[in-house]
């Protein structure tokens, strides 16, 4: 009777404890799905792990030819293989360059749109946005995605529990999981499966001989329990990336069992890939069930029959060969994966403007068309219109919003191409390839001045623009050749942004040289930024003005901030000289 007690007692407690864990894990899912509907748009920015912004950029570079940067392997952004020659096809490689991403602090960008809650949703994110596309068939099937699921709370709901249900990576990216096992050795089970039908015949020579039969299962066991270890460390570090395998395959199943029309395409794609991986998930629990540290009587009975009978390394073999033989299945199903939470993501972005589009491509000659267009990563922006039918210069005072307007445009143009959601009211515009040299610095490390720096950052430029067969340039130059004397500076300012725009390159220019506007005036439009000083203090507006700069307040301002009067006495004076006699006196 106090067995039976014990043992009632025993169970009761199990079931507190299932029931109690259901029931927490329930409240988890509630809240989190409560979450999802409530603070759509008004996410806080998410944290990374060291060196995960890392994988993601050696995920883009994966799908960009060589000589631009990357690691070889072609694509289509949206998914589809081409072949390696691409003149046949006509279709021009694009790809975000480091100095570009840098320039316009693409991660940061990322990090303010990205609300993915599974790795190979960030990582399709980011690659979507270091590769602009051409294609308008691509760019309105994503505007159509990221429209539907801003539209349809429930089924972006369900979707996104099911993407949190595939989790992260760490800093790894998932698709270096997949390089780190496409690339391990595969080992035959025949051993492991000879070991076994050995204990078959023992545990059946126990009825005939029970001695001899015991003597030989032991044996063999203990002959497992040896060898178990060393190849337990070699598959060890595997274990996550089958794991991460399982649940990918697991979300696609779910994914497969909702009826969204417009997932159709992708969904079939996703079941045709899931079909090479038929008995995947049979008996994982053997594999991915390892590495729990729970301690549960369960998982202690689990571990000795691992030891025991090694069937978590027959089922990690088993899994290895599936992956090496459909590697291109695994991708396909990241990729769809990660496409859809990458629109969702990119639709959530757009709630969270105070004003969105979707912008617009033309195809008609160099124009570009902006309506009250202001930077994603400012906090409260000055928004601003233009319209433009040939290239820009921007002349005004520091900090007065040059460089600012000019990563403005860089990203609108950038997002058109990509995920297509612009903080405009309206945003208007061509088909390009862009280019930026804005954030330079000298190479300590490399020797390089400032000045080669730059002239080599510029010179990319040029190249890019007489590359044939691809789309025009789009360039944006913050403060040409700053690394020089003036008279060399405007000389050769003056050819290298006339030269530009001659190669059909569609260019926008920050410059303080206001002699520039002028041996420039034919081929460049001229705006400016200005500012008012009142009562000792400097306001800046940050609002766009046609024309060139007319305002002189580089001196004044020194005296607003404490300098010796006498110095900017004479330096006011020394100026007005200048300007009046052409001469430095």
């Amino acid at each position: 009777m106090e067995y039976i007690i014990l043992f009632a007692v025993l169970f009761l407690l199990l079931v507190i404890y299932f029931v109690r864990n259901m029931y927490e894990e329930k409240k988890k899912k509630a809240a989190f799905e409560r979450s999802l509907r409530t603070r759509y748009g008004k996410h806080p920015a998410k944290r990374y792990p060291e060196g995960r912004m890392q994988s993601l950029k050696r995920h883009a570079a994966r799908y960009i030819p060589k000589g631009s940067g990357g690691s070889g392997k072609l694509s289509f952004p949206d998914g589809v293989a081409i072949p390696k020659d691409l003149k046949p096809w006509g279709i021009p490689v694009s790809f975000v360059d480091d100095i570009t991403c840098n320039d316009l602090d693409l991660d940061g960008l990322f990090q303010r749109i990205d609300r993915c809650y599974s790795a190979t949703g960030e990582e399709t994110l980011y690659r979507i946005l270091r590769n602009p596309v051409f294609d308008e068939r691509q760019l309105k099937r994503r505007r159509e995605l990221i429209k539907y699921f801003m539209e349809h709370e429930e089924e972006r709901v369900r979707l996104q529990i099911y993407f949190a249900g595939v989790g992260k990576t760490g800093k790894y990216s998932a698709f270096d999981y997949l390089d780190s096992v496409t690339e391990l050795e595969l080992q035959s089970n025949k051993r492991h499966i000879a070991v076994l039908a050995f204990m078959a015949a023992s545990v059946a020579i126990t009825f005939f001989s029970q001695g001899l039969g015991m003597f030989l299962l032991i044996a063999l066991i203990i002959y497992n329990f040896l060898t178990y270890f060393k190849e337990k460390k070699r598959i060890e570090p595997y274990i996550t990336t089958f794991g991460y395998f399982l649940r990918i395959l697991e979300a696609a199943k779910q994914l497969e069992g909702l009826s969204i029309p417009i997932l159709s395409e992708n969904m079939e794609r996703i079941r045709k890939s899931r079909e090479c991986f038929r008995g995947f998930a049979n008996f994982a629990f053997f594999l991915t069930g390892q590495n729990d540290a729970s301690g549960s009587p369960i998982d202690v009975v689990l571990e000795y029959l691992r030891m025991g009978l090694h069937l978590n390394l027959i089922k990690f073999n088993t899994m290895l060969e599936q992956v090496q033989k459909n590697q291109d299945a695994i991708e396909t199903i990241l990729w769809e994966m990660g496409y859809i939470e990458a629109m969702i993501s990119a639709g959530e972005f757009a709630e969270s403007l105070p004003e969105y589009c979707f912008g617009e491509l033309r195809e008609e000659g160099r124009v570009l068309e902006a309506r009250e267009i202001s930077h994603p990563l400012i906090e409260d922006p000055v928004s601003n219109d233009i319209r433009l039918e040939k290239s820009l210069l921007l002349t005004g005072s520091n900090a007065s919003g040059k460089s600012t307007f000019l990563k403005t445009i860089a990203i609108a143009q950038i997002l058109t191409q990509t995920i297509g959601v612009v903080p405009a009211k309206v945003f208007r515009t061509g088909c390009y390839r862009v280019y930026t040299s804005m954030a330079l610095r000298d190479d300590l490390s490399g020797g390089r001045s400032y000045f080669i720096v730059e002239i080599e950052s510029l010179k990319r430029i040029l190249d890019a623009a007489g590359e044939p067969e691809q789309y025009p340039v789009m360039c944006f130059i913050d403060e040409v050749l700053r690394g020089t004397n003036t008279v060399e500076r405007i000389a050769a300012s003056t050819e290298i942004l006339s030269g530009l725009d001659e190669q059909g390159v569609f260019t926008f220019a920050a410059t303080h040289d206001i002699e520039l506007t002028s041996l420039l005036e034919q081929q460049f439009t001229n705006c400016h930024f200005t500012e008012t000083v009142k009562e000792g203090d400097v306001q800046f507006s940050y609002k766009l003005h046609r024309g060139r700069a007319q305002s002189r307040n580089a001196i004044r301002l020194l005296g607003l901030i404490g300098y010796d009067e006498a110095i900017v006495g004479r330096a006011t004076k020394r100026a007005e000289d200048f300007i009046e006699t052409g001469e430095w006196a």
